[in-house]
């Protein structure tokens, strides 16, 4: 058993770290990272957005890694069915931080093992499990940042440099907003009327909400809106659901490199703590 854990110790452990390089390289180039050996621009893609069962909202959008380079979006208006058509401006372009941060968490996971290279000699399992420890946190947060959207307050969305970025402006009873949403990107457009100082609603506001319903209530400017019209849309981006697959095989290899320590600490705990 003594020689078995040492095996595991200098060479096992090694050819798990290399395997899970491999692999998060493999996601990195997904999330377009400058990593060693890649050149050229990050290429830019379009999506079309749309659901099957309605057409209210429809739309193209430009990808190019995190950023939204163009949103050409089609909106049909409810009340008289008019059809409004907005683009970002030339000189805007939108930053999907959640996609940013994916990418610096893999980033990190990737310097954690780089840092033990080859030479590097593991003296105890304790030191092989805070390792992956600090690796499956780096991976874990990546996974989360892609699906698990913001919650916004309406306030937020209305308040957000989003909402000045498109030709033509905005109608002021327009709210959108762009969200990652595991393998897809999604784009959601509220519809607003003005509550009246004389209404005799009961104003309650709503809160933070990855998605908000009619009816929800919010103020800002000194007005208070509420949400008459909801409309989502989505596309999928085949090289994040790639990115979550590599996630969930990666953290596997770290449990499984875990496992095989944990079965050693019965026999030998003062050598692994």
């Amino acid at each position: 058993m003594e020689e078995e854990f040492k095996w595991l110790l200098q060479e096992e452990v090694h050819a798990v770290l290399r395997q899970l390089q491999d692999i998060l390289k493999e996601a990195s180039h997904r999330f377009a990272l400058p990593v060693s050996g890649s050149e050229g621009p990050i290429k830019q893609e379009n999506f079309i957005l749309g659901t099957a069962n309605a057409d209210q909202v429809k739309g193209v959008l430009m990808l190019q890694g995190d950023t939204l380079c163009q949103a050409d979006i089609n909106l049909k208006m409810p009340r008289n069915n008019q059809l409004l058509h907005f683009a970002f401006r030339d000189d805007k372009q939108w930053k999907l931080q959640q996609i940013q941060d994916a990418r610096n968490h893999v980033n990190q996971a990737i310097y954690l093992l780089t840092n033990r290279g080859t030479n590097y000699q593991f003296k105890t399992g304790c030191e092989v499990l805070k390792l992956m420890d600090a690796v499956m946190l780096q991976l874990t947060r990546a996974r989360n940042r892609l699906t698990t959207p913001a919650t916004l307050t309406l306030p937020e969305i209305a308040s957000s440099s989003l909402t000045k970025m498109f030709t033509p402006a905005l109608p002021s009873d327009t709210l959108m907003n762009f969200y990652i949403n595991l393998n897809k990107l999604c784009l959601t457009v509220y519809q607003l009327h003005s509550l009246q100082p004389s209404s005799t609603k009961n104003f309650r506001p709503a809160g933070g909400s990855i998605l908000h319903n009619p009816g929800a209530m919010f103020e800002y400017g000194n007005q208070r809106y509420e949400v008459s019209h909801v409309h989502k849309v989505e596309c999928v981006v085949p090289w994040l659901n790639d990115a979550l697959v590599f996630f969930t095989v990666s953290l596997q290899l770290c449990q499984q490199l875990k496992d095989k320590i944990a079965v050693f600490s019965g026999y030998w705990n003062y050598r692994l703590y």
